[in-house]
């Protein structure tokens, strides 16, 4: 029994569901949809605060900060110049997320450096600290 203005299909009563678009059957975004997502470029961590889909020990660590730091760069500067929000850029500094591949070689080329000297999946030495004898 469907309706004729809705080509048969009826939207869904319960809230928050995509309700069918009536000739195309496209689901329809849901309310806020895109204006809520993180910043370009984020993935969001799973239970425990991991990156989803990988284990723990899969940690990216980098040297964004020190790099923009020592070449006077802000955060926005250096979003800009990625094409990332700045927030993205904090992210990858904290820690909280691992670039893609392509972001990193993005990154890698704008400061002019080999990708290892950013990246690595073992910790950095902290600066001044002496290597054990």
């Amino acid at each position: 029994m469907g309706d004729k203005e809705t080509g048969g299909k009826r939207a869904s009563a319960r809230r928050g569901t995509p309700a069918a678009e009536p000739e195309t059957g496209a689901v329809a975004p849901r309310s806020g949809s895109g204006t809520d997502t993180p910043a370009a470029g984020w993935r969001s961590t799973g239970e425990q605060g991991r990156p989803r889909g990988g284990a723990a020990n899969e940690t990216v660590h980098n040297r964004i900060a020190v790099l923009r730091v020592e070449r006077a760069i802000t955060r926005r500067q250096l979003a800009d110049a990625l094409g990332v929000h700045y927030q993205t850029v904090g992210y990858l500094e904290r820690g909280e997320y691992s670039p893609s591949l392509h972001l990193a070689l993005r990154i890698a080329e704008y400061f002019e450096v080999p990708v290892e000297v950013i990246f690595s999946t073992t910790p950095f030495p902290r600066i001044g600290s002496t290597p054990p004898a």
